[in-house]
């Protein structure tokens, strides 16, 4: 079945506005590389000064054209860009490459002109790639309206990995990166300015095409997160990975940011754990980028990946012991039996996993061969790395290596192979024609391979199903303390019992009836942290001290906060034994309402141990959220405290989730800092909550 988008990237004809005779200018490199490449269909040069370009019959305008190019590059400035566009699109022309800079990237002028670039394209159906783009190749149709000098230096070989790019220069700096080392990229795709299409639109387009298997992003921003979410399950539903390069920070900006949640959410790490969710591995670096890449063109993606590691040195199976460590990669022991036959085999050997063949295994190959097997075969592990460093690349060892491994290889096909050898390309390309991956740099290799895990533990979730919404009815404005409270708690977010009083004889009769201990704290909508103005008084024992903790609060806030309403004094029951942990919603610019889980109290800020997700959660998510905490032991019972309700905390986040989801954009943001969480069965209450609307 066809795809909207294959008229941009498969079309049977194109025209080139302001093609150039000469092929080095930019209206001349798209059309002498459309040619070098046996682009198939008619190719229709547009230059009124030139009867033929590149020896090419030419023509004066778009109306002179003999038929509707289905796709279009311009490569003339400002207003004939937009004019050439209009004219496209009421010929027929179904998608248009645009070269043309000037547009929104220089500012309000230049946003105008592009308003009116795409309300020209749009009003006949006609798709933009760009404008201020570099172009795209799909080298399997000899496709390549692209004006970049990387294929000067060679054009793109047999291989499955698309490139979706907003930057054109670091786009092509990708492309022509993985083709020195031997990867294949057969389409790439530069988004620049997205007035029309995004990376978004591309990913999805990939997730559909044949000539795609891995799908690597660049992306500067994403301006539509649920048109970035619903690509990549497109290309998870069809089990094609997606590893990209976000550069840059999401900040929720300074308005929005009361909460600890939103100053906390102001750095990537909603990115990242947006991401997490849906798949994706986020590459800090082009090269790693390129190695996640490599490794997944075997489309092999484990559900419980597990790793083994082979090695002649000791040294380097710590290394890689450790990085293993630092990525979540499991490293399971061999089995007690298999462990005392390679004893037998090498009474010098190290079996546990990393297992340490040592050097002396090389006097007789097939001993090799035997541990490599052994560890596939009675290791079970999905993923292995056999590290033999100048050894693979040795004219005298490598054959006999390659022999031994090769065999094991071809008897375990669903396993990653991969080997950590220093090699001359030719020496590599042999390993990588018997079906092994190969990298220098065993680290590296552990972090691609971890990935291929959380590729295939992506591909196996069920797609995320809707969750029913019950209705939200916010404040008008911020509200207080104890409104908050009541919200929330109509919400699923219970609170720990309190009453509001306006008078130090209120308050003294409601600690009565609440029971001592209890805790009284500033009730106002104005101040948000009660504790930074000294408004927040613990332990209070009896109704004599109840009275002069009110006296003093109103007292401070009076002094230190006032500008502040102040509506009385809430007194609240103090609870023991319980976890101070946070739990937040705020509103993301890109993604939405996302949720927030964390240490609570003032460790909130000191440790930042937080973990985020879209809202809205199941209580199966909110529990994975929480177990994913570095301060996790602290619920689970570490050092001899009493296992913490976690149960109740998961059920506390889901909650708090689905009012994030229904709340609707006026939510700025929602907190519960501290949940009080109980002992195991006692539950979990909120002690302070805060809701800001705009």
């Amino acid at each position: 079945m066809s795809h909207p988008l294959d008229s941009l990237l498969r079309p049977r004809s194109i025209a080139i506005i302001g093609a150039s005779d000469d092929p080095t200018r930019i209206g001349g490199r798209p059309l002498a590389y459309l040619k070098a490449r046996g682009f198939a269909g008619p190719i229709l040069p547009v230059n009124p000064n030139r009867a033929t370009v590149q020896g090419l019959p030419a023509f004066p305008d778009v109306a002179s054209l003999p038929e509707a190019p289905e796709a279009a590059v311009i490569a003339v400035p400002g207003e004939a860009a937009i004019a050439a566009v209009a004219a496209l699109a009421a010929r027929g022309c179904r998608a248009g490459i645009v070269f043309t800079a000037g547009f929104a990237e220089i500012g309000d002028a230049g946003a105008a002109m592009q308003d009116r670039l795409v309300a020209a394209a749009r009003a006949h159906g006609m798709r933009l790639l760009g404008p201020n783009c570099l172009g795209l190749f799909n080298a399997p149709h000899g496709h390549f309206p692209i004006f970049s000098a990387s294929v000067e230096n060679g054009w793109p070989g047999p291989g499955t990995i698309g490139i979706a790019s907003q930057s054109g220069a670091y786009g092509s700096h990708l492309f022509a990166a993985a083709r020195d080392r031997g990867i294949g990229v057969p389409v790439l795709v530069t988004t620049g300015n997205e007035a029309d299409l995004q990376v978004a639109d591309i990913i999805e387009w990939m997730a559909a095409a044949d000539e795609v298997e891995v799908i690597a992003a660049y992306a500067e921003g994403i301006r539509d997160g649920e048109r970035f979410a619903a690509a990549v399950e497109a290309a998870r539903r069809a089990r094609k990975p997606v590893v990209m390069m976000k550069v840059g920070r999401s900040a929720v900006g300074e308005a929005a940011a009361q909460s600890h949640t939103a100053s906390i959410a102001g750095d990537d790490r909603v990115l990242d754990a947006v991401l997490a969710e849906l798949g994706v591995h986020r590459a800090r670096t082009t090269e790693e980028l390129l190695d996640v890449c490599y490794v997944a063109q075997k489309r092999i993606y484990p559900v419980g990946n597990t790793l083994g590691v082979v090695t002649i040195s000791g040294g380097a199976g710590v290394l890689i012991a450790d990085a293993a460590e630092a990525v979540g990669l499991p490293l399971p022991e061999m089995p007690a039996e298999a462990q005392a036959r390679l004893k037998a085999l090498v009474p010098f050997a190290s079996p546990r996993n990393p297992v340490d063949c040592t050097a002396q295994a090389f006097n007789d190959m097939k001993v090799v061969g035997e541990f490599a097997e052994s560890m596939a075969r009675d290791g079970g592990y999905a993923s292995l790395i056999a590290f033999f460093t100048a050894w693979g690349g040795s004219p005298t060892m490598a054959p006999r290596l390659r022999a031994e491994l090769k065999g094991v290889l071809d008897r375990h096909p669903d396993r990653l192979f991969l080997l950590s050898i220093l090699a001359s390309p030719e020496r590599v390309r042999e390993w990588e024609a018997d079906g092994f991956l190969a990298l220098e740099d065993p680290s590296r290799a552990v972090v691609a391979l971890a990935a291929m895990g959380r590729f295939g533990e992506a591909f196996a979730r069920d797609v995320r199903s809707g969750t029913a919404l019950s209705a939200v009815a916010l404040p008008d404005a911020t509200a207080n303390e104890a409104e908050a409270k009541r919200i929330l708690a109509e919400a699923g977010v219970p609170a720990v019992p309190e009453i509001a009083c306006a008078s130090a004889e209120e308050a003294a009769r409601a600690a009565r009836d609440i029971g001592f201990p209890v805790v009284a704290k500033l009730l106002s909508p104005d101040v948000l942290h009660k504790s930074e103005i000294g408004g927040v008084i613990l332990d209070l024992t009896d109704e004599d001290a109840v009275r002069r903790a009110f006296a003093t609060i109103t007292a401070r806030a009076a002094t230190r906060a006032p500008d502040a309403r102040i509506e009385g004094v809430l007194v609240a029951k103090q609870l023991r034994d319980a976890v101070e942990m946070a739990v937040g919603v705020v509103r993301d610019p890109v993604f939405g309402p996302v949720v927030m889980v964390g240490l609570g109290g003032v460790f909130i800020e000191v440790f930042r141990d937080v973990a985020f997700r879209r809202c809205p959660v199941s209580e199966a998510d909110a529990l994975a959220m929480i177990r994913s905490l570095r301060g996790f032991p602290l619920l689970d019972g570490a050092r001899g405290r009493p296992r913490a309700d976690v149960a109740a905390l998961a059920r506390a986040v889901a909650a708090l989730s689905r009012f994030g989801a229904a709340a609707g954009p006026r939510l700025r943001s929602a907190e519960v800092n501290p949940l009080m969480v109980l002992p195991d069965g006692q539950g979990a209450f909120a002690a302070d909550a805060l809701i800001e609307v705009a």
